[in-house]
């Protein structure tokens, strides 16, 4: 894997300042994140990044499964 340099930060240092991690992944198409001194997370933005290509239909099914299966036994409960 090719990591630019210029698209690291740390992790306390995302945590801290988050704003220049997004703008990171806005600029080169994502930011890599360090922990203990080695890659552990890539953050990406969407809109830019080749890695995940998807529509914005795509975009709103894949949230809207993902906070359906986080809350499925309260849209069970309440489709009783």
């Amino acid at each position: 894997m090719y990591i630019d340099t210029n698209t690291i930060i740390s992790v306390s240092e995302a945590n801290q300042n988050f704003t220049r991690a997004t703008r990171i992944a806005e600029e080169h198409g994502q930011a890599i994140l360090f922990k203990n001194n080695r890659p552990r997370y890539l953050l990406i933005d969407l809109e830019k990044s080749p890695i995940i290509e998807m529509t914005d239909d795509e975009k709103i099914d894949f949230v809207a499964a993902r906070i359906l299966k986080k809350h499925k036994e309260a849209f069970l409960e309440l489709a009783k």
